[in-house]
C-alpha cells in the first residue's frame, strides 16, 4: 500500500489505502492464529508447525510465492492496483473467502469460515480502492496501453494460480459429495464469470479500456473443457513427497461425484487415482512420481510456475540465453514482452524481469530424495518419518520414512531440457505436446 500511495496524487485514496494496510495486518494476524489453533488441536500437527518456512520452499508453495511477490514488486499501478486490487481482490476473493469457507463448513470446520468471512468483509473496501485508482489512471489516455497490458498479465496469472489452488482445495479437499453441491467450475461460472467479468469488467469499456474478453473466455475453457483444475490436483498429488501436508487417496464415492459433475472425468483421471490409492502405503515401491504409471512429470511454466499441464498449449522458446517452457501463449507473452524495459516503444523500467531461482525442481537436480527432505525440513521430530504422507492414516507402520525414499535421484526437467541437442529437444517437445496415457492399474 505505501508503494501505491506514493503513485496516487489523491488524499482520499491515501486514506483508503492506509486502512487497507491495517486490514492486511489484521488478516495476517487472524489467519496465523487460525493455523496455530489447527496445530494445537488437529490429530496430526506436523506441517502446521512449519508453514511459515515451508510455504516458501515446497513443491507447490513456490507457485504461490511468485504469485504473492507480484503484489509488492515492480510498477506500483501494475502490482498494487491492477494485479492486486482490480483482479485478485475483486475477481478471486469470492472464491477464496466465500466459496471455500462454505466448503469448510460443509466438512465440519467452522473456524475457517469465521476467519475467512471476516477477511472478506474488508475486501469490499479494497475493491473500492482499486476501482477508484483505476478510474483515475484511465482518465489519462496515455495510461490505457499500459493498463491493458497490466490487465492481460494480471488476469492470466491470477487465473493460472488461484484457480489451480482454490479449485483443487474445493473439489479435491472435500468429503462432502452431495450431488447438489456446487463444483468449483460451477462456483467459477457464478462468482468470476457472471459476477466479476460481466458485472464489473465489461462496464469499464465505457471508459475506453479494452477488456481482455479472449483471456476470460480462454480461462473458462480451461476450467470447464480442458480439465485444468484436475490436472493441477494430479500434479499436486504426484508430488506429495515434496509438500508439507497430506493428500489422501480417493474413494468410489469421490469417483462417482467427479463423474457426475465433470462427465468424462474417470476416463481422463480415474485410472491414475487408482494407482495413487494402490501406491499410498509403502510396500517396497517408490512414491508414485517415480513409478511407471504412464504419467509424464511436467515441465514448469517459467512465468506462473504452474506446470505446463494442458500440454497441447505448451510454448517452448529460447529467452534470456536459456530454453524455457510456458503453459500458454499469454505466459510466454508476459515473460518475453510485458516484463521488459520497454513496451510498445515506451520505457517501462519498473517492470523488471522474471529471473532468479524460480523453479523448485532445478534447486534439487541430482539430489538424493532423502537429502531433499532433510534440506526442506520435512522430517518429523523422530528424525525418520516424513511430514508429508499420501494418506491420512496414523498407523506408524504405514508411514513413509527417509528409508523409503533414500537412493532415489531427483531430476529437474528444465535442466534436462537445456542439456538436450536441438534434435533431441525438437523430438521431446513434439512428444510432450501429445500428452500421456495412464496404464491400467494392477
Amino acid at each position: 500500500m505505501p508503494l501505491l500511495t506514493e503513485a496516487l496524487p489523491n488524499p482520499e485514496l491515501h486514506n483508503g489505502l492506509a486502512f487497507q494496510m491495517i486490514d492486511e495486518v489484521r488478516h495476517s494476524t487472524i489467519q496465523m492464529n487460525l493455523k496455530r489453533e489447527y496445530m494445537k488441536n488437529y490429530i496430526d500437527p506436523a506441517g502446521f508447525d512449519i508453514t511459515e518456512r515451508a510455504f516458501s520452499n515446497n513443491y507447490a508453495g513456490t507457485i504461490g510465492r511468485q504469485f504473492g511477490e507480484g503484489f509488492i514488486t515492480g510498477d506500483a499501478i501494475t502490482a498494487c492496483n491492477i494485479y492486486l486490487q482490480v483482479v485478485a481482490e475483486t475477481a478471486f476473493t469470492n472464491t477464496l473467502f466465500v466459496a471455500m469457507p462454505s466448503e469448510a463448513a460443509a466438512n465440519g470446520d467452522y473456524l475457517l469460515p469465521t476467519v475467512f468471512l471476516s477477511v472478506q468483509s474488508d475486501e469490499s473496501r479494497h475493491m473500492n480502492n482499486g476501482y477508484g485508482a483505476l478510474l483515475m489512471a484511465l482518465a489519462h489516455d496515455e495510461n490505457k496501453d499500459l493498463i491493458e497490458r497490466d490487465m492481460r498479465y494480471a488476469w492470466w496469472n491470477n487465473h493460472a494460480v488461484v484457480d489451480a489452488a482454490i479449485g483443487t482445495f474445493i473439489d479435491y479437499g472435500s468429503k462432502d459429495r452431495r450431488k447438489d453441491r456446487e463444483s468449483y467450475a460451477e462456483m467459477w461460472k457464478r462468482w468470476v464469470y457472471d459476477d466479476y467479468y460481466r458485472s464489473y469488467l465489461v462496464p469499464l469499456e465505457k471508459y475506453g479500456m479494452n477488456v481482455p474478453h479472449d483471456l476470460i473466455e480462454e480461462s473458462w475453457d480451461r476450467v470447464w473443457n480442458k480439465w485444468y483444475v484436475h490436472y493441477v490436483a494430479q500434479f499436486f498429488a504426484t508430488g506429495w513427497f515434496a509438500n508439507y501436508w497430506r493428500i489422501d487417496p480417493m474413494t468410489e464415492e469421490d469417483f462417482e461425484w467427479f463423474e457426475h459433475k465433470y462427465p468424462g472425468w474417470y476416463n481422463k483421471f480415474g485410472k491414475w487415482w487408482e494407482h495413487y490409492r494402490n501406491l499410498s502405503e509403502p510396500n517396497g515401491h517408490k512414491p508414485i512420481a517415480f513409478e511407471d504409471t504412464g504419467y509424464v512429470y511436467p515441465n514448469r511454466c517459467w512465468t506462473c510456475m504452474v506446470p505446463c499441464l494442458i500440454r497441447e498449449d505448451t510454448v517452448l522458446d529460447h529467452v534470456d540465453g536459456e530454453w524455457r517452457t510456458y503453459c500458454s501463449d499469454t505466459c510466454h507473452w508476459t515473460d518475453k514482452v510485458a516484463f521488459r524495459e520497454e513496451y510498445n516503444g515506451r520505457p517501462t523500467p519498473a517492470m523488471g524481469r522474471l529471473t532468479g531461482k524460480r523453479e523448485w525442481e532445478t534447486l534439487y537436480h541430482g539430489w538424493d530424495l532423502a537429502d531433499v527432505h532433510k534440506d526442506l525440513g520435512y522430517v518429523r521430530n523422530d528424525g525418520h518419518t516424513l511430514v508429508p504422507q499420501p494418506h491420512v492414516q496414523f498407523d506408524q507402520s504405514k508411514m513413509w520414512t527417509l528409508d523409503h525414499v533414500k537412493g532415489i535421484e531427483f531430476q529437474s526437467p528444465r535442466v534436462l531440457l537445456n542439456e538436450m541437442s536441438d534434435d533431441e529437444r525438437e523430438k521431446w517437445f513434439a512428444e510432450y505436446k501429445k500428452g500421456f496415457t495412464i496404464k491400467e492399474p494392477s
